[in-house]
């Protein structure tokens, strides 16, 4: 069995524990987090502490703080040569401390509080500094059912920022659209099965392939009347960069068909 001790109590950590909590090849030592009051849902089920010189042995020490805070509290660690690990997709390995075994266990995914997860999609990318610490993570992504992929600080870096592209920007898409339905007072709701669908398609085409809309056909009339309506100019302004993207893409921007005849 691999022991584990979490070390802070956001919704990483949260939903880390209740998957871990349910595996039979995991234990959860400690939970630790310098405000003890978010954990007090879970004292009867894992020792919380609040006090980081308390912190027990285990074979892994998973980190699961903000971006900004991983390197400082790793110095803060009471012990030396122990696999510690953070859970972040943009911060650099070796911004661990040195003292401990580095590594990176990123789990691929979005986190909300009290949306229920299945671990099954939750890929997780493991990064190591030693080779032999590799093992222990992959041991665990299988116990909870994870997909796992090796990569290292750039590629896991590419991936956080293609993360943000597929998920909060558009996820801010759809609070565009639910502002235009609302401003006419259409039920967002009618859009749910188009956003499956077009998430759906991934499955058998790629991006290029299942672009659809009136930028790509280049439909001039259907884009003008379409900037006309819209009345927030953040909106408009966002419409435009992606009407210009997608026809960049896709050719039709420069389309033969739409360039002004030569002048003799």
């Amino acid at each position: 069995m691999i022991s584990v001790i979490l070390i802070g109590a956001g919704n990483v950590a949260q939903h880390l524990y209740k998957v871990f909590s349910t595996s039979n090849k995991i234990k959860v030592n400690q939970w630790y987090n310098r405000h003890l009051q978010k954990l007090q849902m879970f004292k009867n089920d894992v020792e919380i502490i609040d006090d980081i010189v308390l912190l027990k042995e285990a074979d892994v020490y998973v980190i699961t703080i903000s971006d900004d805070a991983v390197s400082e509290l790793s110095k803060q660690l009471p012990f030396s040569n122990e696999l510690v690990v953070h859970t972040s997709g943009s911060v650099n390995l070796h911004h661990l401390e040195k003292k401990n075994r580095r590594g990176v266990f990123y789990p691929l995914q979005t986190f909300s509080k009290d949306a229920e997860l299945n671990f099954n999609d939750v890929p997780i990318c493991i990064e190591v500094e030693h080779k032999t610490d590799y093992h222990i993570l992959k041991d665990i992504a299988i116990a909870i059912g994870s997909p796992y992929y090796r990569v290292n600080s750039l590629q896991r870096g590419a991936l956080h920022l293609a993360a943000v592209f597929v998920n909060n920007f558009t996820n801010q898409l759809y609070r565009v659209a639910h502002e235009i339905t609302e401003s006419e007072s259409v039920d967002f709701n009618i859009l749910k099965p188009l956003i499956k669908e077009t998430a759906k398609k991934l499955d058998t085409l790629s991006p290029y392939l299942a672009q659809t809309g009136p930028a790509k056909r280049n439909d001039k009339k259907t884009i003008k009347k379409h900037l006309a309506s819209l009345d927030n100019e953040m909106h408009k302004d966002i419409y435009k960069l992606l009407t210009k993207a997608i026809k960049d893409t896709h050719g039709t921007s420069t389309s033969s068909a739409f360039k002004k005849p030569n002048s003799k």
